[in-house]
């Protein structure tokens, strides 16, 4: 029986990403099983938030990604061209995204915020289509030596004391087989196979919507809004590329998500929503969507565990849940990573639902917030006007837009400094290079900006665990030194003390020693 030390169940963007993740923490046999003979091209999310492009800033990707939204600019530019509007136009200085289907005027945000000001060249990008990463995500996986078989499903699996026996069968090929993991991860969407046959507990609420999204040929455009447009009789977008579509009506949910959605579908949707007679002449991909909102208790049993959609589902809106699943992919990689390698306890997992669960449940409430504003009825279109009137102001468009960025996110870490438990900043140091350039193997990073060979020194014994480098920040004076996790968060963190500090230290609480958030994180040094 052929052996790995771990088994990803789905080749999305999430089971890629954390395929890569566990080869860069030094994982050898890496298997990632996906169903589908060929990459999935049906439109889905049309954009990633910061802390997404933070993340693949951190592991080299963010000229990839410059690439990708580039073109997304262009297919703007052609949709506006089809308007009949001016191509020199320029698009907003920043996509600000929506709530609700209610737009998010970027001319209102506050960027002088500081929730904006670490993120760097990372904060530029964010018109990145899930397609287009998943590609990505899969060039970076076999570049990494990850195993990836398409067209095989996972259709059970036993786990024990040692590992778990995983079997395989060939969509219509040859015989199934069984394989030998450590662990498995399931990574196969909102219906995962993984988490029924676990058993998880995936408690929340019910569905209410039937939603499409699609690329489609159209006739009879003319008549159709451009954006999000609110009805009697639901909402529809148009846009912002030539022959996107998405409907949403109160209805129910659908009666049957695995059929194929035809063009008369889309076509009678379109039509009783937005009012205009409008005719689909091509369905070039097309999915339906619901607002199914739920989440599993603990991301871990034993020794299967879940990231993404097989973790929490809920409804598309705001591009959350693309940017959710990369976030666990980033978190439980190097934790799992170092577990598997002998280089941590096995409790270091339960840091993952730990951190990982409050952000779900969050993303879950915002969901479910959008879908009670959307309801096309009185009392819902009431607060629809007040909720908009808030839009039009700049502290309501900043704050809606800190949340949807995801700048806001951090972890309840140990230690008293601002930083700890939130992404790094992207520091920019005397040398020309910033802090994500020193994050590209997938390892941490113990940044000393103060000259201190004492801190330095107690990394000694992390060799090929904890990166040390010394560099000036003359932009962030203040800072001593930061510990950085693998996946970008700050461990630990201090501020220079004395008279030539960048800002006033008193009554500031000493912090968690970089010894003992060494150790928390990354094990006992070696001998």
């Amino acid at each position: 029986m052929t052996r790995y030390d771990v088994v990803v169940s789905g080749a999305g963007p999430v089971g890629l990403l954390l395929g890569c993740e566990l080869r860069l923490g030094g994982v050898d046999r890496v298997l990632i099983v996906e169903r589908m003979a060929e990459p999935d091209e049906t439109i889905k999310a049309g954009a990633v938030n910061t802390p997404t492009v933070m993340a693949l800033d951190r592991r080299g990707m963010l000229p990839a990604l410059v690439q990708v939204q580039r073109r997304a600019m262009e297919l703007f530019r052609e949709f506006q061209r089809a308007r009949g509007g001016d191509e020199n136009t320029p698009p907003p200085p920043k996509f600000a995204g929506h709530f609700a289907g209610i737009m998010l005027d970027a001319r209102l945000l506050d960027a002088a915020d500081p929730a904006f000001a670490d993120a760097g060249p990372a904060g530029d990008v964010g018109l990145v289509p899930q397609a287009a990463l998943e590609r990505l995500l899969a060039d970076r996986a076999r570049e990494l030596g990850v195993e990836l078989r398409r067209g095989v499903e996972l259709t059970g699996f036993e786990q024990d004391d040692d590992g778990v026996t995983v079997h395989l069968a060939p969509t219509g090929g040859p015989a199934p087989e069984s394989v030998r993991a450590g662990r498995l991860v399931g990574c196969d969407g909102g219906r995962s196979t993984v988490r029924k046959l676990a058993g998880f507990d995936f408690p929340g609420t019910p569905p209410e919507i039937t939603g499409y999204q699609a690329m489609v040929g159209l006739a009879g455009a003319e008549g159709l809004g451009a954006g999000w447009i609110a009805t009697d009789a639901g909402l529809y977008a148009y846009g912002p590329v030539p022959g996107r579509i998405l409907t949403v009506e109160f209805d129910g949910p659908p009666a049957d998500r695995t059929t194929p959605v035809t063009a008369e579908e889309l076509q009678g949707s379109l039509r009783r929503v937005s009012g205009v007679d409008v005719t689909v002449t091509e369905v070039r991909t097309a999915t339906r969507f619901t607002d199914n909102c739920r989440q599993v208790t603990d991301y871990r049993a034993g020794r299967v565990l879940l990231a993404g959609d097989a973790a929490h589902v809920h409804s598309p809106f705001g591009g959350q849940g693309l940017n959710l699943g990369i976030g666990d992919a980033m978190n439980l990689g190097w934790k799992l990573a170092a577990v598997v390698c002998g280089r941590a306890p096995e409790s270091l997992l339960d840091s993952y639902t730990a951190e990982r669960h409050p952000i779900g449940a969050w993303v879950l409430e915002w969901s479910r917030a959008q879908v009670a504003l959307m309801r096309p009825e009185s009392h819902a279109r009431s607060l629809r006007a007040v909720v908009t009137d808030l839009t039009r102001t700049v502290d309501g468009t900043t704050h809606l837009v800190k949340k949807i960025s995801g700048v806001w996110q951090h972890y309840d870490l140990p230690g008293s400094h601002p930083l700890v438990g939130r992404s790094a900043p992207d520091l920019e140091l005397a040398d020309g290079s910033r802090l994500a350039d020193h994050l590209h193997g997938g390892r941490a990073l113990l940044l000393d900006l103060a000259d201190d060979p004492k801190l330095r020194a107690e990394a000694e014994g992390y060799g090929g665990r904890v990166d040390v480098r010394a560099a000036a920040c003359p932009g962030r004076p203040e800072l001593a030194g930061l510990l950085v996790r693998p996946d970008g968060f700050t461990a630990w963190a201090a501020d220079r003390q004395g008279p030539d500090a960048g800002r006033e230290q008193a009554g500031q609480e000493p912090g968690e020693p970089v010894a003992d958030a060494l150790e928390r994180w990354f094990g006992a040094p070696a001998a």
